[in-house]
């Protein structure tokens, strides 16, 4: 074995070592068990008259969509959920909220260079605090004081900036793994991947130069965010559950971009 890879096992080791190590420590949880909301809204959003309510979705590849849709229920139900289910059985609440904040403290990149794209000063400028509070005070975003202090979350990302700027949805998608989405947005994804990458590989001597890093990273991202989504496939109790996610998630993301 050499000498980088026992480092890095070593390395691992620690990381784990620590964060079960914290759930038996005494720190409270700095949080209600259910998060606050990631935004606050002033105003209600009303529907035109003409709209009746209704949304229109452009999807031209329905057959192939359900397909996938299919695909995403088998390769949940019996891959990514069981994993999700392991990695909980296996961390401690606590640990699993230190993960969770790291995670969010990272991509506070993407928030903060689309809220800044979108010419949104006040919000980049609460990201950026948040960044700083949170990787400092939070030691490495591992803790989130910024929220106790009621510096909240300003969400956002390349597909909001591509709909902000009069971008319209485009076909309706539904991605293998990740679900739901529109060619927009799938657009918005690859450019925030490529953007998100791109700058955290340009600091000098930095973890994700480190390819396994990475990899790991990438692993606990992606475990992480499906534990905190509550949504499951075909537990909806509808027949007509492809059409109605289909329009909730073109509904939110049409709300997203206009806030």
């Amino acid at each position: 074995m050499t000498k980088s890879i026992r480092v890095k096992i070593v390395l691992l080791i620690t990381v784990l070592t620590i964060l079960l190590l914290s759930g038996c420590s005494t720190i409270p949880k700095q949080t209600a068990d259910t998060q606050p909301p990631l935004r606050q809204f002033d105003e209600v959003v009303q529907i035109e008259d003409g709209a009746k309510g209704e949304v229109q979705v452009s999807d031209p590849l329905e057959g192939f969509n359900r397909g996938v849709y299919r695909f995403n229920y088998y390769f949940d139900k019996f891959i990514f959920l069981p994993i999700v289910n392991v990695y909980t059985f296996i961390m401690p609440d606590y640990a699993e909220d230190r993960v969770s904040n790291f995670i969010d403290n990272i991509y506070e990149f993407t928030n903060f260079t689309n809220n800044l794209l979108q010419l949104k000063f006040k919000e980049t400028g609460i990201t950026l605090a948040r960044f700083a509070i949170n990787t400092t005070v939070g030691v490495a975003g591992l803790w989130d004081p910024a929220t106790s202090m009621n510096i909240r979350r300003q969400p956002e990302d390349f597909g909001q900036t591509l709909g902000h700027y009069g971008v319209g949805n485009g076909p309706y998608l539904v991605l293998p793994v990740l679900g739901p989405s529109n060619l927009r947005d799938t657009t918005g994804l690859v450019a925030d991947m490529v953007a998100f990458n791109y700058a955290y590989s340009q600091v000098e001597n930095g973890w994700m130069e480190d390819n396994d890093i990475k990899l790991i990273f990438s692993a606990v991202t992606a475990v992480d965010k499906r534990k905190r989504q509550p949504f499951r496939y075909h537990g909806t109790g509808s027949p007509f559950e492809y059409d109605l996610v289909r329009t909730l998630y073109t509904s939110m993301r049409q709300v997203q971009v206009e806030h």
